[in-house]
């Protein structure tokens, strides 16, 4: 088994990230799971990660957000130190929950709502989040609109049970290999789980998104 560290945003982050690494070619043993306090404590450790990664493979899974495309965010991120090849660096367009939807019938089941409502082009929606939280509140599940949707009035952009009911979705519906076929990002991190391979000696190789 390859051994392997998370570098993740959130609970919900964390999930994806546990679900897609099971689904994967090769079988990876995962130890811990670093962040899960936004993007910034991620970005400013990650060239400390990235070092580490000399000796401990690790995942890194952000939300592309305002970025202008993964690439971009990356090169930001590293500046001008080349990511290692042990650092598998992911990029979600634009947030996680794009990935969530691209399951639509899975999401459509899980939400109570029809599959019609869930867009198709997931990666061209500008705020999931926010798309996610209007189809739930469709949803003639009391239960998890209380769990996901925001109460009126709020300072919040989420519910209080959001990461958590949306992390047994993933755990119990959401395949990624079906929601991969209506996202690239999604696919490409797949693509790069099912080629890794360890690189104990080797040289750094170049950033890619």
């Amino acid at each position: 088994m390859i051994p392997i560290d998370l570098l993740v945003e959130d609970d919900l982050s964390e999930a994806v990230t546990r679900k897609v690494l099971a689904c994967a070619a090769h079988p990876y043993a995962i130890g811990h799971a670093y962040g899960k306090s936004g993007f910034g404590y991620l970005k400013s450790r990650v060239l400390g990660f990235n070092q580490a990664a000399r000796s401990t493979p690790y995942c890194l899974l952000t939300d592309l957000d305002r970025a202008e495309c993964p690439p971009a965010l990356i090169a930001d991120w590293l500046g001008p130190v080349t990511r290692h090849p042990n650092l598998i660096f992911r990029v979600a367009v634009r947030e996680v929950e794009a990935w969530l939807l691209a399951h639509r019938e899975a999401f459509a089941a899980f939400a109570g709502i029809r599959t019609a409502h869930v867009p198709a082009n997931v990666e061209e929606i500008d705020d999931p989040k926010r798309c996610l939280i209007d189809l739930v509140r469709q949803s003639r599940k009391r239960s998890l609109r209380e769990d996901i949707v925001p109460p009126t009035p709020s300072t919040s952009r989420q519910g209080p049970n959001y990461n958590g009911r949306l992390a047994l979705y993933v755990h119990l519906d959401w395949d990624p290999h079906v929601a991969k076929l209506h996202s690239s990002s999604l696919r490409r991190m797949i693509a790069a789980l099912d080629a890794f391979a360890p690189a104990w000696t080797a040289e750094p190789e170049e950033r890619d998104g």
